[in-house]
């Protein structure tokens, strides 16, 4: 089983930055590639940024540029980061963190809760 608990999310000015952190804990063989996903209000879940073990990071077309994830592994723990800045109204939504896992030799994909950003003046 893995625990994915994220933060850091709030209400923040348009042109404002924020930083969220993913916290994926528990006893796992391996992590696979993480992302950030985000669901707006009555909007389908939308794939954000990824970063695979080595540190390969990919984005979506939307937030490319102001945007960073990042990740940092600990023992039992893996930590992934975005790096939100020049934050837009489009951009409200609850972010969530994905972390597919091999945990006792079997494939699972766990989510967290989400946290909720909203960019408004």
């Amino acid at each position: 089983q893995v625990q994915v608990v994220e933060s850091g999310g709030g209400l923040v000015q348009p042109g404002g930055s924020l930083r969220l952190s993913c916290a994926a804990s528990g006893s796992f063989d391996t992590i696979y590639v993480m992302g950030w996903f985000r669901q707006g209000p009555g909007k389908q879940r939308d794939l954000v940024a990824m970063i695979t073990g080595d540190g390969r990071t990919d984005y979506s077309d939307s937030v490319k540029g102001r945007f960073t994830v990042s990740r940092m592994n600990a023992k039992n723990t893996v930590y992934m980061y975005l790096q939100m800045n020049s934050l837009r109204p489009e951009d409200t939504a609850v972010y969530l963190c994905n972390v597919p896992a091999r945990v006792r030799g079997t494939f699972q994909s766990d989510w967290g809760r989400g946290t909720q950003v909203t960019v408004s003046s």
